[in-house]
């Protein structure tokens, strides 16, 4: 099996086929062949969703729809971030949007999202913020539209959300998977799931996609032409039914063969097993898989005021007729049978206080309802009376405030409306009925039996009801061909008044409690006549004779008195109480047996010995009776230890032989005289026995009241401890929320700054080192890397322990330097590698204006030195070429002037001789 793809098959999709925002026309009705996963989500939702999806394989042919609880007011992001995780498109959802496989639909915030013939839709929330349960809407509308190919998952979250839908979703016959609760970031959400005891898998959140790929691979999806059981193995189903009642104790053979092996069929996918036998084999090897399967079979899925309609037609036709009918000082009484978690038992009673209140606010009625189921765990929730918030969304706000009580995680049933149920459990296909019932409730059990056991179990609602009674069935139920025995309040009506039956109409009687159908045994063989049972063995047949006419009644008990099994005709000797059903000896013993019966058992079983009640004198249909009863607690075998056999024995007084009337009225009337006394003295002895006991009780009584009383006291001082604590807790939640949302605004700020101040340093292309007051390194750039050894690291270090490319022994010193001036320094450094850099030293200032450090920038001057190097040299050039120019102009000078000089004095020469003949001009 480990060698198998995990994928599904591919639905034959285009090459370049893509996921695309589909919206259908609402002309059409699409369906969906492939499998559309429902998943739930909300605080810490996105962690769990992503691990999720990054674990789905690639066209794996299934949808996910997800809900998640999101911020009305903002817009949602939730796409953007899951993009980041799968290779699918992930898709804000739209009105009418059709969904397609290998594709993600997210919920848009402020919606409620059902799908319909696999369309998405989208619903303005009816509910106020803060109430609002989408994933529950959502849940409901998937398991109404695949029925048994609904799948859910729960992840992270807070709350409850959710947890009505999976049960819509089970109670479909579909499939739920929940996130570990360990793993889970919230783990209110999948624990509320977990709690329901109808979650099929429980895993982390990378490991559910694999899950539920392999369970849809291993489990065919069922259609509406889905083979009866005929085709199947019948053999292997019925030693799985077997299996069932040697280990519960329960006969599943007259539920329908199609819900059954529904059921079978889904454990088989979980374990991912191909084949009944082998299925058989892992329930012989492990029975705690036989209780799962019980329990899942006993699924019992039901809601307040479930169909409201069909309750408001009970509170505004039926109960006002029963009124009508009835003294106010009689009792009413209504019998819920599988009554699962008790929604429906305590719906009933609130629609009776409603009308009571409403009709005749000061008649007297009183209201007993019985509510029984098979499932002992369903009865203890039930009497517990507590609820989930969830419920928010059929119980109307005004019905939460009045027969309610908010506490912290739900609501809690009034003491007033507690206090007029009764539950119990009992298996009404094996246990006797309640009667004088004026309302029976039963409401989509029927469906889940096959029509044989429809028919008795009306014929046994015919039987509890009293003339005129009220029979309220489910949607899906009628009363068939049983017209004899009821009529219907109102033509479409699921509410159904008792009528007298017909001298024709032929009432079920039910086994008693110790018979159980043989294995194997099919319906017809099970309920034909028994004179049409063919008996192959003489012995077991004679055996059974001399059993039933010729040894005596025998019952078996335990040694609280429930009886265990019985043995030929106890009808004489006991028979069942008026009321809610009690299998306690005590309760059925006759009146003339009862007290000697309850003094000598409990001797019996206080001496661990056998002790015998000799000519007990009881009256049967008017007639006195003579009995001895045995009381003889079982030692061996070891399988009845601890329990006690009754043995009950007729006695024939002999009788009296004929005489004269006259010699024989004298003793006749000593004899009564007798009896009289004898019977005076018992009932004194038992008068003060009960005296002695009642006094004793009184006692106990007295001291058990002031210990209460106290008690209550301090339970009283505790509740106002707690009230205060809890206002306190609310006021500083408050608080903390808008702390949180301060907070989370600031870190907001923070993330943008550090965005802001990581995009400038990078643009700026300059390296930049952060040291604190003792000169270790705080952050730096990645430029900062390429001149001076660091690593992430070296976070901490002392900068002087850092190996350097700078030739700068003076940085530390410069640095300190520069923090006890607060004046900055700037130089030039040169590298190994010949480059150069201006290292600029700065004090780091808050925001508050104090040191906290440093800021070192190393720009980068190499081209800039080197553009000075190659200006100086040519500076130096011309400067050389200038001073040799500068000497060719002196010596050119000299010669000039040395040439004037010459020529002015040849000049002057001439001058002289000519001044002498000539006379001198004026000046």
């Amino acid at each position: 099996m480990s060698g198998k793809d995990n994928s599904l098959p591919e639905k034959n999709l285009p090459d370049a086929y893509t996921c695309k925002q589909v919206v259908t026309p609402k002309a059409e009705t699409p369906g969906a062949d492939f499998p559309i996963i429902g998943i739930g989500a909300s605080a810490g939702g996105l962690e769990a969703l992503e691990l999720f999806l990054r674990n789905v394989p690639e066209k794996s042919g299934m949808a996910f729809v997800v809900v998640q609880h999101l911020d009305p007011t903002r817009e949602g992001i939730m796409a953007k971030l899951l993009k980041r995780t799968t290779s699918m498109p992930v898709l804000q959802v739209e009105e009418s949007t059709s969904v397609q496989p290998d594709c993600v639909y997210l919920i848009p915030p402020d919606k409620d999202m059902s799908l319909f013939h696999g369309v998405l839709h989208l619903f303005e929330p009816a509910a106020p913020r803060g109430l609002r349960l989408p994933i529950d809407f959502l849940f409901r509308s998937l398991a109404d539209d695949r029925q048994e190919r609904a799948t859910g998952v729960i992840l992270s979250g807070m709350g409850t959300d959710g947890t009505l839908g999976l049960k819509a979703i089970k109670e479909k016959g579909g499939v739920v998977f929940v996130q570990e609760p360990a793993q889970a970031k919230f783990d209110g959400m999948p624990k509320s799931a977990i709690l329901t005891g109808l979650v099929d898998i429980v895993a982390p959140a990378e490991e559910l996609p694999l899950k539920i790929i392999a369970y849809l691979k291993d489990k065919p999806f069922i259609g509406n032409t889905e083979p009866g059981l005929a085709d199947k193995d019948r053999s292997a189903f019925e030693r799985i039914v077997s299996l069932l009642r040697s280990e519960t104790g329960h006969d599943f053979s007259l539920y329908k063969k199609t819900t059954v092996y529904r059921r079978i069929e889904r454990r088989l996918g979980i374990h991912q097993i191909d084949e009944l036998t082998t299925y058989i084999r892992f329930l012989q090897e492990n029975p705690q898989e036989l209780q799962v399967l019980f329990k899942e079979l006993l699924i019992g899925v039901t809601s307040f005021f479930r169909d409201p309609e069909a309750w408001e037609h009970l509170k505004e036709q039926a109960i006002p007729e029963l009124f009508s009918r009835r003294a106010p000082n009689q009792p009413l009484r209504a019998w819920v049978p599988g009554c699962s978690t008790g929604e429906e038992a305590y719906s009933l009673a609130i629609i009776f206080k409603e009308k009571l209140e409403r009709a005749k606010p000061t008649a007297n009625f009183s209201l007993q309802i019985f509510a029984t189921d098979l499932d002992r765990d369903a009865i203890d929730k039930a009497r517990q009376g507590f609820y989930t918030a969830n419920i928010a969304a059929d119980v109307s706000p005004e019905r939460l405030r009045r027969f309610f009580i908010k506490e912290e995680h739900g609501y809690r049933v009034r003491k007033e409306i507690r206090d007029v149920v009764v539950f119990a459990p009992q298996n009404i296909i094996m246990d006797p009925p309640f009667t004088k019932i004026d309302i029976l409730s039963c409401r989509n059990l029927l469906i889940y039996l096959t029509p044989i056991l429809q028919k008795k179990l009306l014929s046994l609602f015919h039987h509890s009801l009293n003339p005129g009674g009220i029979l309220f069935l489910g949607s899906a139920e009628t009363i068939g061909n049983f017209t004899d025995l009821f009529e219907p309040l109102e033509e479409k009506s699921r509410l159904y008044r008792r009528l007298k039956p017909s001298l024709h109409t032929e009432l079920f009687e039910f086994p008693s409690p110790g018979f159980r159908f043989p294995p194997g045994a099919s319906e017809a063989a099970i309920t034909q006549p028994k004179t049409q049972k063919h008996v192959t063995n003489l012995e077991e047949m004679a055996n059974q004779l001399i059993l039933q006419r010729y040894s005596p009644a025998a019952v078996l008990v335990s040694d609280k008195g429930d009886i265990l099994y019985t043995s030929g005709r106890t009808g004489k000797y006991l028979e069942p109480a008026a009321g809610k059903a009690n299998w306690n000896i005590f309760a059925m013993a006759h009146t003339g047996l009862r007290y000697n019966l309850s003094r000598a058992f409990q001797q019996a079983v206080r001496q661990n010995s056998t002790v015998t009640l000799k000519n007990v004198k009881m009256e049967t249909n008017g007639e006195k009776q003579t009995v001895n009863v045995t009381i003889h607690p079982l030692a061996e075998p070891e399988a009845l230890r601890r329990l006690v056999m009754i043995v009950f024995t007729d006695v024939r007084m002999p009788a009296e032989a004929k005489e004269p009337r006259k010699t024989r009225r004298a003793p006749a009337h000593r004899n009564r005289v007798a009896e009289l006394e004898l019977e005076l003295e018992q009932s004194r002895q038992e008068l003060q026995s009960l005296r002695k006991e009642m006094q004793s009780s009184q006692e106990e009584l007295l001291s058990a009241y002031e210990e209460l009383q106290s008690t209550n006291e301090e339970l009283q001082s505790t509740n106002e401890e707690i009230t205060t604590s809890k206002e306190e807790l609310q006021s500083l939640n408050e608080e903390l929320q808008t702390v949180n949302y301060e907070l989370q605004t600031k870190v907001d700020e923070l993330s943008r700054a550090n965005n802001d101040m990581k995009n400038l340093l990078e643009s700026t292309d300059i390296a930049t080192l952060f040291l604190d007051n003792m000169l270790c390194v705080r952050r730096f750039t990645v430029q900062t890397t390429k001149i001076i050894k660091l690593i992430p690291g070296d976070v901490g270090r002392p900068i002087t322990d850092i190996v350097s490319d700078l030739i700068y022994p003076e940085l530390a010193e410069d640095a300190r330097e520069v923090l006890r001036t607060l004046a900055f320094t700037e130089k030039s450094v040169t590298t190994t590698d010949g480059r150069w850099f201006a290292v600029r030293i700065m004090p780091y200032r808050t925001l508050e204006n104090k040191i906290d450090g440093l800021a070192i920038t190393f720009t980068d001057i190499t081209e800039s030195k080197k553009l000075e190097a190659a200006l100086r040299q040519t500076q130096a050039a011309l400067e050389k070429r200038i001073a040799s120019k500068d000497m060719e102009l002196d010596g050119a000078k000299k010669k000039l002037q040395s040439g004037m000089q010459q020529k002015n004095k040849k000049k002057g020469s001439g001058t002289t001789q000519k001044s002498d003949q000539t006379p001198e001009a004026p000046s």
